[in-house]
């Protein structure tokens, strides 16, 4: 499954920090990882943000950091 636009909601913003949650679904968590998962949403994610995702296989939190042209969320 691929990133879904839809499935990914601010929970808190402030001073330029968002705290992001992701509905992951049927999503294996792992593949949240990959350097090109996240990128459809790069002018909306900034480094330094948060992400917590959420799905049937469990859930996990990452900082996000920028590697090049991709975003890449860092397991917390």
């Amino acid at each position: 499954m691929a990133f879904n636009l839809r499935n990914l909601s601010v929970l808190a913003y402030a001073n330029g920090f968002t705290l992001w949650h992701y509905r992951a679904g049927e999503e294996q968590l792992t593949a949240l990882d990959g350097e090109t998962y996240f990128t459809e949403a790069g002018d909306l994610i900034a480094p330094g943000d948060i992400i917590m995702a959420s799905g049937s296989h469990g859930a996990r939190m990452g900082a996000v950091s920028r590697r090049g042209a991709h975003l890449v969320l860092n397991a917390m």
